[in-house]
């Protein structure tokens, strides 16, 4: 009789294993229905985002996304779908249904809320999207992300404080400190009091924002600024000068400041401090007021030699204009028609270039901005250099006596 047994079980062992195979197929094939992110529509739709066809993605997606659970990571790539092509009421719509579900891992949940702070940015919903991004920063859920999406809310609030905190909060998350964009952050807050005219107020960021960083250029023209509107004269020479130091680049910005608080202080040296600068690195605006206070006390013809040799080596249409405008003063005899025609062509040139640039995305722009527009760096926007001669091509020529 156990004979019998042992045989009959050794006869359904295959029926066993066999049916343990077909409800193991039947349930994967399940799940493939509800998610199947290794079927060919999966790839298809992945395909089409790679081709940068996101209309098509949508459709595909779309159709695979059937309302569950374990399909969290469809919607998300949905609504993040919608949320692209400017349709940021439907990314809101999943990206809430989504949230709704009790079935989504703390994980997916985290992933999901953040996605809704970004859809309401994108709908100006800035004070909801606030709030979601401190619930997400205080449950530690995409913490790094959320705290960077609470900074560009400051920022463009303009809520510097705000921004303070929480710049000091993504410490722990900067491969290199942000001292920079806080001393900027510093530096806004100083020039909010200066337009409420609290200059104790004014004075007491900027030395914050040096103390953060003491090579901020922002911060010294500043204090230059407030020192010649304050009569300090000597005060506002000494921070412009410094700008040189810190960021030679910068100088064209404090140049008619130190012009101004030299001639009012009477000094007399106004060429050799420019001469300095011009020397420590040469650029377009720099050189013009040499060569218009050389034209003052020595004549045309040092004007045109101190510009002559600057555009031996430099590609400036500004310098060039100038030489342009001594030339024809000097040269009575030349033909009027020709010289102004090639006026009218330098003039054309210069309308069409642009006096700043972001050396990160190449943003250009007519005026400063310490926070690029575009990529939202700070610091990035710098006066455009001119174009240098390579040494072997430059025009040299004896000076004069």
């Amino acid at each position: 009789m156990i004979e019998l047994q042992q045989f009959l079980l050794f006869l359904l062992l295959p029926v066993a294993a066999a049916s343990g195979w077909w409800f193991a197929r039947r349930d994967w094939r399940s799940r493939c229905r509800v998610l199947p992110v290794d079927g060919p529509a999966f790839f298809r739709g992945l395909n089409y985002l790679l081709d940068e066809q996101p209309d098509k993605a949508i459709d595909v997606f779309l159709a695979l996304a059937e309302v569950d659970g374990e399909t969290a990571e469809i919607h998300l790539a949905l609504g993040s779908l919608f949320r692209r092509r400017g349709e940021a009421d439907r990314a809101i719509r999943i990206h809430q249904n989504l949230i709704a579900r009790k079935t989504l891992s703390a994980e997916q949940r985290g992933f999901a809320l953040f996605e809704l702070g970004q859809d309401y940015m994108r709908a100006g919903l800035l004070d909801r999207a606030e709030l979601l991004f401190r619930e997400l920063a205080e449950l530690g859920l995409q913490r790094e992300r959320a705290l960077r999406g609470l900074l560009d809310i400051y920022q463009q609030e303009r809520d510097w404080d705000g921004c303070l905190e929480i710049a000091e909060r993504l410490r722990p998350f900067c491969e290199r400190a942000p001292d920079a964009e806080i001393a900027h952050y510093h530096c806004e807050v100083a020039e909010e009091a200066r337009r409420r005219v609290d200059p104790d107020a004014a004075r007491r960021a900027l030395e914050r924002a040096q103390a953060v960083d003491p090579l901020c250029v922002r911060a010294t023209i500043i204090a230059g600024q407030m020192a010649l509107a304050d009569g300090e004269r000597a005060a506002a020479v000494e921070l412009f000068l410094r700008v040189a130091e810190q960021g030679a680049r910068y100088v064209p910005e404090v140049l008619p400041g130190l012009m101004q608080a030299l001639d009012e202080l009477g000094r007399t040296d106004l060429i050799a401090v420019l001469e300095t600068l011009a020397a420590s690195r040469p650029s377009g605006p720099v050189v013009l007021a040499l060569s218009e206070a050389l034209r003052r006390e020595r004549g045309p013809a040092a004007a045109a030699q101190t510009l002559t040799q600057y555009l031996a080596g430099n590609v400036d249409l500004a310098a060039l204009e100038r030489l342009l405008d001594l030339q024809a003063g000097a040269e009575p005899g030349a033909d009027p028609y020709r010289a102004a025609v090639v006026h009218e062509v330098v003039r054309h040139l210069l309308t069409r270039q642009s006096a700043y640039q972001c050396d990160h995305c190449g943003f250009a722009a007519r005026a400063l901005h310490w926070q690029c527009p575009s990529c939202k760096r700070w610091g990035s926007v710098q006066p455009v250099q001119p174009e240098r001669i390579p040494g072997d091509e430059v025009l040299r020529e004896p000076r004069l006596a």
